[in-house]
């Protein structure tokens, strides 16, 4: 009895026991499933504080934004240059063939003005900068224009490259001058440029400017066409830095360190001479020196060369379009069977482009008085248009007009440029 007693008393108080356990597992389990919750809550809110934190203080931000930001910024820095050919695209310059003016200061005394060089307007002088000789644009305007042959005016022509070295201090970004090299026509004076290139030298990267006369203006000053570079470079840091110019027929290009910047397909020709100008403040000069300029240009690229029309391609090229193929009985303004080949390109290129429109411009050699040979062109110029029409051409979209023999292109006393001087033109408008 007493032993009964003794085992049921250990089996309840076993199974006291094992309530107990199971309660405290229980409370256990419980617990931890709320620290766990605790712990993601905890998690999240740190987060987003970070977060937040960065966002506002983006100096104080944690390493591993640190690092996320620096990886960020590399891909920026490279991201221009990801594909090798456009790279090389961008870095495709050759200097002309034939050098016209090459001044590298060798000889030159300090202090005097450039020997080779002629002044337009303020002044330059001598200078050493880093151990090397160079000119310096010491006048709040300064001025400057190569001697080239004697000082002609008529050296460029329409296929050339200019280089030069140039250095400009602004590091304290108290006082960023205008640079600017200046193309012009023979005819034409500074401020009246063909097209020009523009530094502009303030903030912490530069900005390149191109202004430009357009084919179809007339004159050679009145810069329609523009084009710009954004914060494309740093070249105010007070280091040599290299800058090369090409022209060819009727596209501009220009580098600095060797990257294309500016890449321009369809400027008016008619360059003569050039000038470097500065207007920086007196006391912080800008400085040039290697400076080089030669006959030839980077090769031009025939924008759809293989689809473009010959009168298409002069269109694009000079806004019109010359053709001494249009022939006309001798003293008359019958045209000759032969003359439709051409009239018939022109009459292609107009329905392709209905909206197009021309004068169509008659004009004569000097052979006779212009009582005669100006009556004569209008007729010849009315008979083209007549002929066009006849083909599809809507006869709105052209005027004609009589030059006679008061615009020739060549010689008269020759054969073959009173031939050059009976032509048809066909300007844009």
């Amino acid at each position: 009895m007493t032993k009964k007693l003794i085992l049921m008393l250990v089996v309840a108080y076993a199974c006291t026991l094992s309530a107990d356990a199971q309660g405290w597992l229980g409370r256990l389990k419980d617990r931890a499933v709320d620290a766990a919750k605790r712990t993601v809550e905890y998690n999240v809110e740190r987060k987003t504080t970070d977060a937040v934190d960065d966002a506002m203080n983006p100096d104080t931000s944690s390493k591993s934004s640190k690092k996320s930001n620096d990886a960020d910024y590399e891909d920026e820095e490279v991201g221009d240059t990801y594909d090798p050919q456009a790279g090389a695209a961008k870095s495709d310059f050759v200097r002309g063939g034939t050098i016209m003016f090459q001044d590298n200061m060798e000889g030159e005394q300090v202090g005097e003005f450039p020997s080779k060089w002629d002044l337009v307007r303020g002044n330059a002088e001598i200078a050493t900068i880093q151990g090397q000789k160079c000119i310096a644009l010491v006048d709040g305007d300064g001025w400057i224009t190569p001697l080239v042959k004697g000082g002609i005016k008529n050296y460029l022509g329409d296929m050339f490259t200019v280089e030069y070295d140039m250095l400009f201090d602004d590091r304290p970004k108290d006082g960023a001058p205008s640079i600017e090299l200046d193309i012009m026509n023979e005819n034409e004076r500074h401020d009246h440029e063909l097209f020009t290139i523009h530094y502009n030298m303030a903030y912490d990267k530069q900005t390149i400017d191109c202004d430009y006369v357009r084919p179809t203006e007339e004159g050679f000053s009145h810069k329609e066409g523009s084009s710009t570079a954004h914060e494309v470079c740093v070249i105010n840091d007070g280091r040599w830095h290299h800058f090369a110019l090409s022209f060819n027929k009727r596209a501009i290009k220009f580098y600095v360190d060797g990257k294309r910047v500016i890449n321009v397909p369809n400027a008016k020709a008619g360059a003569g001479w050039l000038t470097l100008w500065s207007g920086g403040k007196d006391d912080r000069p800008t400085y040039v020196k290697n400076v080089v300029i030669a006959k030839g240009a980077v090769e031009l690229y025939e924008r759809n060369a293989t689809d473009m029309s010959a009168v298409e391609k002069a269109i694009a090229e000079t806004g019109k379009f010359v053709t001494n193929n249009i022939l006309f009985e001798t003293g008359k303004a019958t045209l000759k069977p032969e003359s439709m080949a051409e009239i018939q390109k022109v009459a292609d290129f107009m329905k392709k482009n209905p909206s197009v429109r021309f004068e169509v411009q008659g004009h004569t050699d000097n052979q006779g008085s212009d009582a005669i040979n100006d009556p004569l062109s209008q007729q010849r110029a009315e008979a083209v248009i007549k002929a066009l029409e006849q083909l599809g051409c809507d006869p709105f979209n052209m005027r004609a007009v009589g030059k006679g023999s008061h615009e020739p292109v060549a010689d008269n006393s020759t054969d073959a440029g009173r031939a050059k001087n009976r032509r048809v033109e066909f300007i844009k408008r």
